[in-house]
């Protein structure tokens, strides 16, 4: 029958005003031809439908309600746990958010509404969406791995993706960071997350090696003693009675073919760190030569035999 009349009359469905006016056509058609069942039929729905409308809107003030109070307990359990700052509210938005989506769905289908082709739409939309912003989810998913297990923190200098800078802000989708000559560099998080971290001054104490070549013929041991009295005269620099810190020590670590090498350990307070590895730098290039110790370059030693010598003569 609905493809006849399609057949009959195609204009007649030509759009939504079209519909509209057959539905109240037969809507008078109904009321003209039996007044008392169309009014019953008319009152029974106008109950149903306000029946459902209280409903709902018990349904959602309800459940408006408990969403609130789910939000309130999972922001005060960050509280509790100190958790960062922007995971916290990135999650508790989330919550309250999917919450909201559910809370709109079962209103709608408390109306009697149909809410299928509602679900299905967002799923479409939702695969839509995703499949655009796949660069944008990697980072969101770095930016919660990084959020969750805190490799660094916003203040720690960091060397990651071969960079490195002090963390300015750490978002959801991407780390800023502040180098030393004072540029602003911003990492994407999924980048971030999948490579190497070095957290610099993650702990508040650090150890400092300097590496010295000298010539061959030094004195060993006057070399050692003199590089330990220069790394001992910086107030700055810790012994064993600082918690986690060693006193500091030197040793010949190699002998190389154009230099020996001497290398000296000594720690101090991150804060320290740059100010203290220049300072006693400047010293040990200042005072070694000066103690007769000569540092050494590379360079070839030639012995000419006897045969040689005369022919050259």
């Amino acid at each position: 029958m609905f493809l006849q009349s399609i057949a009959v009359d195609p204009a007649r469905y030509s759009g939504v005003s079209d519909s509209l006016k057959i539905a109240a056509e037969t809507i008078m058609e109904k009321a003209k031809s039996d007044p008392d069942v169309f009014m019953k039929e008319l009152v029974g729905k106008f109950i149903d439908f306000g029946l459902k409308l209280v409903a709902a809107l018990i349904i959602y003030a309800i459940g408006a309600w408990l969403i609130r109070r789910i939000r309130n307990g999972v922001e005060r359990r960050f509280e509790r746990r100190n958790t960062e700052k922007t995971l916290a509210t990135f999650v508790t938005s989330l919550v309250s958010i999917t919450l909201t989506l559910l809370l709109i769905t079962l209103t709608i289908a408390t109306l009697g509404i149909n809410t299928t082709s509602l679900a299905a739409l967002l799923a479409a939309g939702g695969m839509a969406v995703g499949m655009a912003l796949s660069g944008t989810v990697s980072n969101f998913a770095g930016g919660i791995m990084l959020l969750i297990f805190k490799p660094f923190k916003a203040g720690d200098y960091i060397r990651a993706q071969g960079l490195e800078g002090t963390v300015t802000e750490l978002s959801i989708f991407h780390t800023k960071i502040r180098t030393r000559d004072n540029r602003v560099i911003v990492i994407p998080n999924g980048v971030l997350s999948n490579g190497t971290i070095e957290n610099i001054f993650h702990h508040p104490i650090r150890r400092l090696d300097m590496k010295v070549t000298v010539e061959y013929g030094t004195d060993s041991r006057k070399c050692i003693d003199l590089l330990l009295s220069l790394v001992k005269s910086d107030a700055r620099v810790l012994d064993a009675s600082t918690p986690g810190a060693k006193d500091p020590s030197a040793s010949l670590t190699a002998m190389n073919d154009s230099n020996v090498e001497f290398t000296v350990w000594y720690w101090t307070n991150a804060d320290d760190y740059w100010s203290v590895k220049y300072d006693i730098n400047n010293l040990a290039y200042t005072e070694l030569p000066k103690n007769g110790i000569s540092f050494a370059f590379p360079h070839m030693d030639i012995q000419l035999k006897n045969g040689l010598k005369d022919l050259l003569k």
